[in-house]
């Protein structure tokens, strides 16, 4: 029997180091996100940091381990065999949980997820118990920590409101000080809030790591040898008071004789101080529940007792987590760090949520968000209405942005400024560090989420144009949260249920489940990456004067070539070998490249405003005009790819082997064509244009001939009403497309001119 519950105990061990991998990818965005999208420092650097703060707070993770012990249920309720399933199912469950929201590039709450794991698997196994010996469902509640788990419920879904409300608070009164020209002001006053910021950062780090390392409660001579916790709580006013005086000066030295912008320091810092609660806050949800467990099997194996008969009150216990344990945890969090590429998924989207440009739209309005933005509009023109207008006057004039430094692309431009930065990771290690000192395990995720939109709205970022988008997105994570906690409480149940009642059959099964989940997302996500790196993307036009905007968009027009003739030829594929699954798959490559050309044409207003004054009419209206012909060829695509796919998903008859035929000839043709259009505009040798216009003639009289043979063909009866008509579209569609391609040839055949030099 002891080797039975050995392997369970292995098991839960290698569960953990696959829940620290998914773990980490999620929460990588805690603490990544602010320095990422303020672009203050190298990623490297930035990395390095993160990894530093991840190592010091793993050390420092044990006095949080409680939660998984007996936060959420009563121990000395259960035996040791019943809490061993309700650790296997937590485990499981967590594991595809995370990796699932992974996948789909969204932040959700470890925190949340192995709390509710914790109640779902405990409430289960409780009914159960309470089922075998008749007892009443209110009894419930002798099993169920219900103080706890509702007080840490309460704190993890109140940090929501109050992180969003006081990140929004606090913005606006920095952005009001400070303004956006903020490296114009008094030196003195950045001093101040450099001093102000790293000094939080400070108590943050000695309440959220100190006081929870090991060393907090060994007595040093140095102070009076009194422990390190209670120095602390001594003479805490005291050392914020000395350590504001410090940094201020310390500040202040850094911008004056230096030259260095204390900013800079303030985000590094943060970053350091969040990896640091990440690590010291979050360990527990990863690792906890497998230390419990082999906690358990220890005291169990000594008792000398059966499973059925020892009962768990040694998890009442305070037990320190083994320090090899929590460094071996973080060496496993800092690895995958800095190789998950899931992680720089789900920092994107906190990203493109907070960006203070507008971005592409990764989420769409719903009902939910037109109805909150029209209504806080209507709530801020009451407030407007009632504020003196010296004083909006005011308050406009700080919200004045500064002008783009156009040589810096937009896509290589920060997301946003250094202050929202700094006051995102001030606002975060505040409220985390409160929480921390009365022992709440508040989820991380929802804090750096929630200050990040909180002040991302009190900078202005949700503009008209953006806001319903944005609020949108913000609805859809927060909506994946609640889901979160209601998966996680089902899932868990039900994992808990088949393992109680199929005991290592069971077992078995999940656990192969867990292996091919994983496996088959692993695989999914990596087709995706590849896709997405192979795929030629359209970037943003941004060059001031006619040449430079030809020679800028000739690689769009080389890449959107290429994607174009693969859609073409991917559907006359599928349309010749009847393949669904290859015409489906191709109306969403179609729609993703509609939509980065959408993206091109929503800069067009920033294109304009960017141009020489006296080329501003020439260069639009060609910019323009390429758009225009880009955005014609896509939607021909599209009408071909829906018509084929509607066609065979139909089940009408396919084409005639003559069909196929003419088809396959017209695939080479074409990519002739194209082949020779992406070659010019990729080396931008223009010359070659009118070779080009020698290969189109030929693919027109190719296509001529093909409809000259059809009809011959219909008149025969060689082909039904459908394909035929189906036929004959594609021609016409294929021919439109060459048409529209003959129009962008036309267009830098003519505005072309090798005398020019390109201002870019």
């Amino acid at each position: 029997m002891h080797d039975y519950y050995l392997i369970l105990v292995v098991i839960l061990g290698i569960l953990a180091i696959i829940d620290l991998m998914v773990g980490v990818s999620n929460d990588a965005v805690n603490f990544l996100n602010s320095a990422i999208g303020s672009k203050v420092v190298s990623f490297k650097t930035l990395m390095i940091i993160a990894s530093l703060g991840v190592a010091f707070g793993a050390m420092s993770s044990s006095g949080m381990m409680e939660v998984a012990r007996k936060g959420i249920f009563n121990p000395e309720m259960f035996i040791f065999s019943e809490i061993m399933v309700i650790f296997l199912a937590v485990m499981i469950t967590d594991i595809l949980l995370l990796d699932i929201f992974n996948s789909y590039g969204l932040p959700t709450s470890t925190t949340v997820s192995i709390v509710f794991e914790l109640l779902g698997a405990a409430v289960i196994i409780s009914l159960i118990k309470i089922s075998n010996i008749d007892d009443s469902v209110v009894d419930l509640a002798k099993y169920i920590n219900t103080t706890k788990a509702t007080q840490i419920i309460l704190g993890i879904f109140l940090s929501v409101v109050v992180a969003f409300s006081i990140g929004a608070l606090v913005q606006f009164i920095s952005r009001l000080v400070l303004s956006f020209r903020f490296q114009n002001k008094s030196k003195w006053l950045g001093s101040f809030f450099g001093g102000i910021a790293i000094t939080s950062i400070f108590y943050f780090i000695i309440i959220k790591g100190l006081k929870g390392s090991p060393f907090a409660s060994t007595e040093f001579e140095l102070i009076g040898n009194e422990t390190l916790s209670n120095f602390l709580d001594n003479n805490l006013i005291l050392i914020i008071i000395i350590s504001s005086i410090f940094w201020i000066i310390i500040s202040h030295l850094i911008n004056t004789v230096l030259k260095f912008s204390i900013y800079t320091i303030v985000i590094c810092a943060g970053t350091f101080a969040l990896a640091l609660a990440f690590a010291g806050n979050d360990l527990v949800n990863f690792i906890g529940v497998p230390i419990a467990g082999y906690q358990s099997f220890l005291a169990w194996v000594d008792s000398g007792l059966s499973a059925d008969n020892y009962t768990m009150e040694i998890l009442s216990e305070k037990v320190a987590a083994p320090t090899g344990i929590l460094f071996g945890a973080g060496a496993i969090m800092i690895i995958t760090l800095w190789t998950s590429s899931k992680a720089k998924s789900v920092i994107k989207t906190s990203i493109d949520l907070s960006n203070q440009e507008e971005t592409v739209e990764r989420f769409q309005p719903n009902f939910l968000s037109r109805f909150l933005v029209k209504t806080s509009t209507s709530i801020q023109d009451k407030i407007n209405s009632v504020i003196p207008e010296k004083t909006q006057k005011f308050i406009a004039n700080q919200y004045i942005k500064p002008k783009p430094n156009n040589l810096i692309l937009k896509k290589d431009r920060p997301a946003f400024d250094e202050i929202r930065a700094s006051v995102n990771l001030v606002v975060a290690a505040i409220l985390i560090s409160i929480a921390t000192s009365y022992k709440l395990p508040l989820s991380t995720t929802y804090v750096t989420f929630m200050v990040a939109m909180g002040t991302s709205l009190a900078d202005k970022a949700w503009g008209s144009d953006s806001a319903v988008y944005r609020v949108s997105g913000v609805i859809n994570v927060i909506g994946g949260w609640l889901l979160t906690a209601l998966i996680a409480f089902t899932a868990s149940g039900i994992i808990a249920t088949v393992l109680y009642f199929l005991g290592d059959i069971g077992l078995f099964i999940l656990v192969a489940l867990v292996i091919l989940i994983l496996t088959k997302n692993y695989f999914a996500h990596k087709i995706r990456r590849k896709k997405e790196i192979e795929e030629e993307n359209l970037d943003l036009v941004e060059s001031k004067s006619i040449k430079g905007v030809i020679f800028e968009s000739s690689k769009n027009i080389s890449n959107f070539t290429k994607r174009a003739n693969k859609l073409i030829l991917k559907t006359l594929d599928g349309i010749g070998t009847q393949d669904i699954n290859i015409l489906k798959d191709n109306i969403n490559d179609v729609n993703k490249l509609k939509k980065d050309l959408e993206r091109v044409g929503d800069d067009v207003f920033y294109f304009i405003k960017n141009l020489e004054d006296t080329t501003t009419e020439i260069t639009s209206k060609f910019h323009m005009s390429v758009l225009e012909e880009l955005e014609n060829i896509a939607d021909s695509i599209s009408s071909l790819s829906s018509l084929t796919h509607k066609h065979i998903n139909n089940n009408h008859r396919g084409l005639t082997f003559n069909q196929i035929r003419e088809l396959k000839e017209l695939e080479d043709e074409l990519d002739e064509f194209f082949t020779r259009i992406v070659k010019t505009f990729k080396t931008k040798n223009y010359i070659e244009i009118s070779e080009i216009f020698e290969v189109k003639e030929k693919l027109v009289s190719s296509l001529e001939l093909k409809i000259k043979s059809q009809i011959s063909r219909t008149r025969k009866n060689e082909s039904n009403p459908r394909n035929t008509r189906l036929y004959f579209e594609i021609l016409n569609k294929i021919k439109t497309i060459i048409t529209h391609y003959v129009q962008i040839l036309e267009l830098y055949s003519n505005k072309y001119d090798d005398k020019i030099d390109p201002i870019l």
